[in-house]
């Protein structure tokens, strides 16, 4: 099943296009939840904002939508992320435990259910900033796996800390110089110094924004180089 959150399906939807591509070329049959009204929502933004209990309402309707046994595979970290951990803290019980177990990353279905892809060779390299949802839930490695899937691509992760977004914490004027400097710490550099037809790959949404402001290269989340890369 694939989880839609609110920053794919409205900012970027191309990203589940290439997941649902990705996915169907695996021999999978992709789903998506079903639900009445308003499109699902982890609830993180709330959560950020301090606003728990509208946090909670979400997370309900949400975990009442993921009911069943089927996994559930996300593409932004930090929503995927928020079904593993805080589910289990705002609804403490036996079914938030059950959808914790069954949340993975893109990249950790690829590795949990040994997904070989079919994909042409990329001999370029690709330079990978991990979130820090992916990195502190030690999901990053299974995205790295993932991409050295692709024939002559050379993955390349960047050795870097935050990016410096952390949701809106970058565009608020009071944090705005401290998430600059984060950023320019390490991934700046690293992202100016990397060649122009080599590809930037980040996952989170945050992420790709704060590279494209700073640095004016355009990050793609790791699923659309697969897509790029399949055969047929």
């Amino acid at each position: 099943m694939l989880f839609a959150d609110t920053f794919n399906r409205y900012f970027e939807p191309e990203n589940l296009r290439a997941a649902l591509r990705v996915i169907a070329a695996a021999g999978w049959r992709p789903l998506l939840p079903r639900h009445d009204g308003r499109p699902l929502c982890c609830g993180r933004t709330y959560l950020a904002a301090g606003l728990i209990e509208k946090a909670r309402a979400e997370a309900r309707r949400t975990l009442v939508a993921l009911a069943g046994d089927a996994l559930v595979v996300g593409l932004e970290p930090s929503c995927l992320m928020t079904l593993r951990d805080e589910f289990v803290s705002l609804l403490p019980g036996s079914e938030a435990k059950a959808l914790a177990s069954r949340a993975v990353t893109f990249g950790e279905w690829m590795a949990r259910e040994k997904i070989a892809l079919n994909l042409r060779p990329t001999p370029t390299k690709a330079h990978v900033h991990g979130h820090c949802h992916q990195k502190s839930f030690g999901a990053f490695d299974a995205t790295l796996a993932a991409l050295r899937q692709t024939p002559d691509l050379t993955v390349a992760p960047i050795t870097s800390s935050c990016c410096g977004m952390a949701g809106a914490f970058g565009y608020q004027s009071e944090t705005q110089d401290v998430s600059r400097a984060m950023a320019e710490a390490d991934l700046m550099p690293a992202v100016r110094k990397a060649k122009a037809e080599e590809p930037i790959v980040a996952d989170g949404f945050s992420c790709r924004h704060q590279i494209a402001d700073l640095s004016g290269r355009t990050a793609v989340h790791s699923v659309h180089v697969l897509a790029e890369a399949l055969v047929g």
